[in-house]
């Protein structure tokens, strides 16, 4: 099966982005494809390389960052969530890209579903 995934809430504030780096992780290991993970509103921090949390803390933006590698992954950000946050191309994790809703349609038809992780 082939999944799209939309992630709408930060890394450090929501069990959303967890759940879904989870669910990718659980979904590659059983042989299904990812089309795209789409982070949008405060989902856009998944992709801030100058976030640092706490050392006995997970780090969800390296753990993307490390699974978009290994799995070539596109994972793409929102530009206009991610400039009304300050997010750029410059403080982008390797591995993210930033882009319009245009990649969020695309991945809702070419993926068999669509899952959606926070509100």
């Amino acid at each position: 099966m082939k999944f799209g995934i939309l992630i709408n809430e930060g890394p450090f504030t929501h069990q959303a982005s967890d759940s879904a780096y989870r669910f990718v992780v659980a979904a590659l290991a059983k042989g299904h494809e990812i089309y795209r993970v789409f982070f949008y509103n405060d989902g856009v921090y998944n992709a801030n390389k100058l976030s640092e949390p706490q050392t006995d803390d997970r780090n969800l933006v390296a753990l993307w960052s490390a699974l978009a590698e290994e799995h070539s992954l596109d994972l793409v950000v929102c530009v206009a969530a991610a400039l009304r946050r300050g997010i750029k191309d410059e403080v982008l994790k390797d591995g993210f890209r930033i882009s319009g809703l245009g990649q969020l349609v695309e991945a809702g038809i070419q993926a068999d579903r669509m899952v959606v992780f926070g509100d």
